[in-house]
């Protein structure tokens, strides 16, 4: 089953990785990861890390807005079939329901492309890669639950694809402060560009 959230104060990001990437406006893709109130309602929207959470994700989305920066957003669909949930269910059980409470998104969809979400990844058995690439989009911006999970796999997957990821620091949260840092400093050293939400806006307008 999954553990409660814990308040802790968002890790100082790495320091810069390997990768040189900047955010491009011209060539990236915001995604916002598994924001479904199932998994977002156990953070006190109050206190760190969910008081920036809410408020970095916010502010990421209505800059792509702006700029008509391509936004998606991941979703489980729920009340999967045994053979859909496959090893997930041995991990965590279940899972969520088919209650529009519990697999609604915190933001309104706005018309974007909503992926359904199989597994850790946003990658795995969607269109997401296909779907960038029909859009020329080399980057994606990460932002969302849980640091650890699927917002550092699918950056990983991102990675495998060639497409640059920015896992952004202080726009994802996670069950404790650990889990959170140990997602940065991985994909700092891997996979990704770690950058804070300040730093993305500066390169989005």
């Amino acid at each position: 089953m999954m553990p409660p959230a814990i308040a802790y104060p968002i890790p100082a990001p790495p320091r810069e990785g390997p990768a040189p990437w900047k955010p491009d406006p011209s060539r990236c893709a915001l995604l916002i990861h598994d924001m479904q109130h199932y998994f977002v309602d156990r953070f006190d929207r109050t206190t760190s890390p969910g008081r920036a959470l809410f408020e970095n994700v916010t502010a990421l989305r209505e800059a792509c807005l702006r700029q008509q920066i391509p936004i998606v957003y991941s979703a489980q669909p729920g009340r999967m079939s045994r053979a859909d949930r496959g090893l997930l269910r041995d991990f965590w059980g279940e899972g969520m329901t088919d209650d529009p409470a519990s697999r609604g998104l915190v933001f309104p969809s706005d018309g974007a492309q909503v992926v359904t979400k199989w597994r850790y990844s946003a990658f795995f058995r969607t269109p997401l890669a296909t779907r960038l690439r029909s859009l020329n989009r080399s980057q994606i911006l990460i932002c969302g639950v849980f640091a650890h999970l699927g917002c550092l796999l699918s950056a990983a997957d991102a990675y495998a694809h060639d497409i640059e990821p920015f896992l952004i620091a202080d726009a994802v949260a996670d069950f404790t402060a650990a889990d959170h840092a140990m997602a940065l400093h991985y994909a700092a050293k891997a996979c990704a560009a770690t950058p804070t939400t300040a730093d993305v806006l500066a390169h989005l307008t």
